[in-house]
């Protein structure tokens, strides 16, 4: 029997295809997960290698200070690295050093150097792996942020540029936007990064039990033991036996089983110092020379 179609007057036609034209709906906007969080170590957690040195490498291609002058810091400071020696004496030399040159520096200029060196030096060596745990995170409502060692100023400008909440990092003391040669607190470092951690969560209202934290070094277990979900990213070995001792999470975006070093040999605690003498040579001499 044939069948009779009914016939569909133009504005139908019009309509039916309008809406196969239409794009799809957004998806609903994701609910605030407000009591959970994840902090990221920066320095061969977020990005390969020293952020700092990087740092310093851009300032070196501005021809704002030499080769030699990095070098030699970082050599008496390389001992940090290899043997782990964290001496309180010794990192109180270190960071002595940096303070006497990173006085009376603009902290605008630093800034903007270091908004023009993360795209030009920085950018391309973030681990994509790390940057998706992130994403990750913010992608289920979680806010996110950077833990280093590395001057605060420095961690904000790699935190904006990856899209993340803040940073929390080594806060050097200003006054009328000049650095004044003291730092506010100590170095972010070790237990100074799980005391911040800590503190954040209590203003923020974060459950720590939800929260997760990333790291590549042991020196970073104190943070790593006060959240929930604790993982080594491209961890050294001492992290590494750690994590599996107590069932963390693993991950190695590197290529090859062996951990490498890139970059400087500087320790984790001593980075931001050497970064601070490396910017400070450079923007003295800039100074001095305009």
């Amino acid at each position: 029997m044939r069948r009779l179609l009914r016939r569909q007057d133009p504005a139908e036609i019009a309509a039916e295809a309008a809406g196969a034209m239409s794009p799809a709906a957004p998806p609903p906007p994701v609910e605030p997960d407000l009591t959970a969080a994840a902090f990221f170590d920066v320095d061969n957690t977020m990005i390969r290698g020293a952020s700092i040195y990087h740092f310093a490498r851009g300032l070196a291609s501005r021809g704002l200070f030499t080769t030699r002058d990095l070098v030699k810091f970082a050599l008496g400071q390389a001992m940090f690295r290899v043997r782990g020696d964290e001496n309180p004496e010794h990192v109180a030399k270190a960071k002595e050093m940096a303070l006497a040159f990173v006085a009376g520096l603009k902290v605008d200029d630093v800034v903007r150097l270091g908004e023009e060196i993360y795209d030009e030096v920085m950018a391309d060596r973030i681990w994509s792996g790390a940057r998706a745990l992130a994403q990750a995170h913010l992608d289920a409502g979680q806010r996110v942020w950077l833990v280093t060692a590395t001057p605060v100023e420095l961690a904000q400008v790699i935190a904006r540029r990856l899209s993340l909440t803040g940073a929390l990092g080594t806060v050097a003391e200003t006054d009328q936007g000049a650095y004044t040669g003291r730092l506010v607190g100590d170095l972010l470092h070790g237990p100074a990064k799980a005391d911040a951690v800590r503190a954040l969560a209590r203003q923020e209202g974060l459950d720590l039990t939800r929260c997760s934290a990333y790291s590549d070094s042991a020196n970073d277990l104190p943070m790593l033991s006060i959240v929930g979900h604790p993982y080594a990213i491209n961890p050294d070995s001492e992290l590494r036996d750690h994590a599996r001792e107590q069932g963390w999470g693993i991950k190695d975006f590197r290529t090859g089983r062996k951990a490498t070093m890139i970059g400087l040999p500087v320790a984790a605690a001593a980075g931001a110092v050497a970064g601070g003498v490396a910017a400070g040579i450079a923007l003295r001499k800039h100074y001095k020379t305009h």
